[in-house]
């Protein structure tokens, strides 16, 4: 079954436009999900907002939002008030600025959508914009209202289409600094960078999807593929037995270097680059 676009609107770039759809590029609708049950009944349980206090249910009518600005005390907003700085939706992605590809780093990206055509009519008028963006290795800054919130978005020509990144803002990202600083500067010994280098090229392959693999995923559909053909009440599980405690010794890099590079050798592995 085809997937419904999740927005639709036009592209526009100064007197060019043309509509088009968007798809989110990742899902986790394979994950597997559990409900939460009661044990007794096997009826699903369900949430409701109660008093912090005084433990009663609290009706939807009464449900405000509260800004916490000390214990126990908040700024108070009633509906109409968000509602006046609610953003008006835009169905119009208008690229108003420009920027290299290579300048905007990983760490601003948030999550991608596929941008593609959505009338065969306004394909040349995409191709063009998607083309003249890719020849100058360029991508285009623009604002999109995505779930009643407006982000800045970043449009990379992808092939035939376009990806569309949300970005964040810049109080959503930590200064790295904080956080390298400590890190001493001097350079590793000259010797240490080629064995791990040698493992580096032993241990390269092309990418694959197969390499990020969820091993718990694939255990719990087992799991569940087993009760479902069996039919009967859940036995307890046997407990893991524990893992074998760490010696305690510290190894030499150097040696472990060493050894790693001579297992690499012995074992006959070969790159696939």
């Amino acid at each position: 079954m085809a997937l419904r676009p999740y927005w639709k609107g036009y592209l526009k770039l100064s007197l060019v436009t043309c509509p088009v759809q968007m798809m989110p590029a990742t899902s986790e609708n394979e994950k597997v999900r559990f409900h939460t049950l009661n044990r007794q009944t096997q009826n699903r349980v369900v949430s409701h907002y109660v008093d912090a206090v005084t433990g009663k249910e609290v009706r939807d009518e009464d449900e405000v939002k509260g800004y916490q600005r000390g214990e126990n005390d908040y700024v108070i907003l009633e509906d109409d008030e968000l509602e006046s700085v609610a953003l008006e939706s835009t169905k119009t992605i208008d690229i108003s600025t420009f920027a290299p590809r290579d300048s905007i780093e990983w760490i601003w990206l948030d999550t991608p959508y596929y941008l593609s055509p959505d009338d065969p009519v306004g394909e040349e008028a995409f191709s063009v914009i998607r083309d003249a963006m890719g020849a100058e290795n360029m991508v285009g800054i623009s604002r999109l209202v995505i779930s009643r919130r407006e982000r800045a978005v970043m449009l990379e020509p992808r092939g035939k289409g376009i990806v569309l990144w949300t970005l964040r803002y810049g109080d959503e990202v930590r200064d790295e600094e904080n956080y390298f600083a400590a890190i001493d500067d001097e350079e590793p010994e000259a010797e240490l960078m080629s064995l791990v280098q040698q493992l580096i090229k032993k241990q390269t392959q092309h990418w694959s999807p197969k390499m990020v693999v969820d091993p718990v995923q694939e255990a719990l559909l087992d799991i569940i593929n087993t009760k479902k053909k069996q039919l009967k009440k859940p036995s307890k599980a046997k407990p893991k037995e524990k893992a074998e405690a760490s010696t305690g010794n510290v190894i030499n890099i150097m040696d472990a270097l060493r050894k790693s590079i001579e297992h690499e050798r012995g074992s006959g592995k070969q790159s696939t680059r």
